[in-house]
C-alpha cells in the first residue's frame, strides 16, 4: 500500500513542479530560475511543517506527502544542473543561485519546523 501512496503523491508532485516553474519561468523571466529556487523553498517549507507536528509517525500521510508528494515536487536534480549551466555561462549567476538556494531552501525548513510546534 505504501508503494501506491508514495506513486499518487510522486505523481501529483511532480505535475505540479512543472505547472509552477513554468507559470513562474513564464511570467518572471531572470538570469536565475526562479520557478525551480520557488518550488524548493516551498517545498522545504512544507516538509518542515509536515514533519513538526502535522506528522508524527511513518502512516499513510507521511508515504503520500512527504515521501511520494514532496520527494517528486522538490528538485535538487534541476538545481544542480542549472547550477553548473549558470555557472559554465556566469560564475557569478551561478555561485549566487547556488547560495540563495541553500540559505533560503534551511531557513524555510527551520520555519516550517517552527511554524507548526
Amino acid at each position: 500500500m505504501n508503494i501506491i501512496l508514495i506513486g499518487f503523491g510522486g505523481a501529483l508532485g511532480a505535475v505540479l513542479r512543472y505547472i509552477v516553474n513554468e507559470l513562474i519561468s513564464k511570467y518572471l523571466p531572470f538570469q536565475i530560475p526562479l520557478g525551480i529556487l520557488s518550488v524548493n523553498i516551498v517545498g522545504c517549507f512544507l516538509i518542515g511543517l509536515l514533519m513538526g507536528s502535522l506528522i508524527t509517525i511513518k502512516d499513510n500521510n507521511y508515504y503520500f506527502f512527504v515521501v511520494g508528494f514532496l520527494g517528486s515536487f522538490t528538485t535538487m536534480s534541476a538545481f544542480t544542473y542549472q547550477s553548473i549551466e549558470l555557472f559554465n555561462n556566469n560564475p557569478l549567476h551561478g555561485s549566487s543561485y547556488i547560495i540563495i538556494t541553500l540559505l533560503l531552501s534551511i531557513f524555510a525548513t527551520y520555519i516550517g519546523l517552527n511554524f507548526s510546534r
